[in-house]
């Protein structure tokens, strides 16, 4: 008797070991309480992996009784782990942290040209930027380059504008903004009204004067002007630039 109560406790103590479980759960937005689908959950220990379904839930099966660590990431979340003790089936819920990465900047610099380059042209540094900005269009910061010539339909640098570098218009000058063409697809031209004070923004503006290294665009063979904007902060911070002039024209 006393072998068969043996027998029977072994049997019992055997299938508690070998149960299968079901480890469940959903991954949401810490902040937002929004479903993450998409999300890779691995468990160890087994290395096993899958990802989050549309409705942000996912689903291990067969799993035997013992300790597991789920690891939760998604771009843009930081990524989190949780250790469950399964005995049997199992939902949990795991909610991933917002978290912002600033990237390693990336310069645009094929398109510029350099001390080495067989180009002549002109760099227009942010401070001298500064200096001349008091909100005129783009083509009048650039006005003490050499073989530049603005013009502007009001007088005032501000509204229709345009430049001649080298008597060539606009049309035959490139312009882009961090390498990207701006010029019109249809007229090749650059309308600067549509970029009002744009100045506050830029870190310097290069003038190519002729051919140069410009790469983007049909007009580079007159002229090109690489304008390339301020690296992002990623700091809070406020800064108040103000300016006043003749017949009640201001700038914030």
């Amino acid at each position: 008797m006393k072998h068969v109560f043996m027998a029977i406790a072994a049997m019992l103590f055997a299938g508690h070991s070998f149960a299968q479980h079901t480890l469940s759960g959903k991954v949401t937005d810490a902040k937002t309480a929004d479903i993450l689908p998409g999300t890779t959950i691995t468990l160890q220990p087994g290395n096993l992996m899958q990802s989050t379904s549309s409705d942000g839930t996912f689903s291990f099966i067969n799993l035997q009784t013992g300790t597991y660590t789920l690891q939760a990431s998604f771009i843009g979340y930081s990524e989190q782990e949780k250790e469950v003790t399964l005995v049997a089936d199992q939902s949990v819920e795991i909610s991933l942290q917002p978290s912002a990465k600033l990237a390693d900047e990336v310069v645009v610099s094929a398109i510029r040209a350099t001390e080495k380059t067989p180009t002549t042209f002109s760099t227009v540094s942010k401070e001298q930027l500064e200096e001349r900005n008091f909100g005129q269009d783009l083509p009048y910061l650039l006005d003490l380059t050499p073989s530049t010539v603005v013009t502007s339909d009001a007088g005032a640098g501000v509204g229709y504008t345009g430049i001649r570098i080298r008597g060539s218009d606009i049309t035959r000058i490139n312009v882009t903004i961090n390498g990207v063409p701006v010029n019109d697809a249809e007229s090749h031209g650059v309308f600067f009204v549509n970029m009002p004070d744009f100045a506050s923004s830029v870190q310097d503006i290069q003038v190519q004067r002729g051919v140069g290294t410009s790469t983007n665009g049909a007009g580079a063979f007159g002229a090109s002007i690489n304008i390339k904007t301020e690296t992002l902060r990623r700091e809070a911070y406020a800064e108040t630039d103000n300016s006043f002039g003749s017949f009640n024209t201001m700038r914030n």
